[in-house]
């Protein structure tokens, strides 16, 4: 598979069109060691060897990052009142990664972003029920009773009665901590779970999706690029 040479290096964020057009044309891009100052000059991505200034450009099609999602943003590519979180990435793919599902904008932690909207498709299928563990802060004393009653499914405000989810109790009293694993993504389905049997949810973090953990290391609002294992374990699903 080959493409112009001018959008092989836009894609991989050397520059705007124009940008690198004048690289181009100036004699600073090489291709399998020789100047190329044809603006659409095929090269083939698997193949031919792409320098910028001496520096080897190698193409990589699909990106996969993680982040640590702060709360106040919200999960979207794009919006005009509130920060989203892409609005937190400085990274020169940028424009190309969307993300994986979505968490609520006061919901802490594991986002997944990438540009692969095959992978994206097998983690959000329905038919895959890739699992979701959370961290939660409840006001209420959960129960051994709460913790059967999960593992059955509960019936939420609208009548839906959820897949059966594993609650497990880190304390109680209360203020009550637990982990949640869940394996579907209704709208504020975490929330309205504890709703369900009369607990509220002060705080949630999600801190597994699929095979992914989220990094204890990355900071709120902080992200990096997945290692080749990581995205590994989210192709198992």
């Amino acid at each position: 598979m080959s493409m112009r040479l001018d959008k092989y290096l836009s894609n991989m964020g050397v520059g705007t069109r124009r940008e690198v057009k004048k690289l181009i044309q100036y004699g600073k891009v090489m291709v399998n060691k020789e100047v190329v100052k044809t603006i659409d000059y095929k090269v083939a991505e698997d193949k031919d060897h792409v320098m910028v200034y001496g520096k080897t450009i190698g193409y990589a099609v699909n990106v996969y990052m993680m982040l640590n999602k702060p709360a106040g943003c919200i999960t979207a590519t794009q919006d005009t009142k509130d920060k989203t979180v892409l609005d937190l990435v400085n990274h020169k793919r940028k424009k190309d990664l969307f993300p994986i599902g979505r968490l609520d904008k006061d919901t802490e932690g594991l986002l997944i972003l990438t540009n692969d909207g095959q992978l994206a498709h097998r983690l959000l299928s329905p038919k895959k029920h890739v699992p979701k563990v959370y961290y939660a802060r409840i006001k209420g004393c959960v129960t051994l009773a709460d913790c059967k009653l999960f593992l059955v499914g509960v019936t939420l405000d609208d009548g839906y009665k959820t897949m059966p989810a594993k609650l497990e109790i880190l304390s109680a009293g209360e203020a009550s901590e637990v982990y949640i694993t869940i394996h579907e993504g209704k709208f504020h389905q975490v929330k309205r779970m504890f709703e369900a049997v009369d607990k509220e949810v002060v705080y949630l973090k999600r801190i597994q999706m699929g095979g992914l953990s989220l990094d204890s290391n990355l900071k709120l609002g902080g992200y990096r690029e997945l290692r080749e294992d990581e995205v590994q374990a989210l192709e198992t699903f």
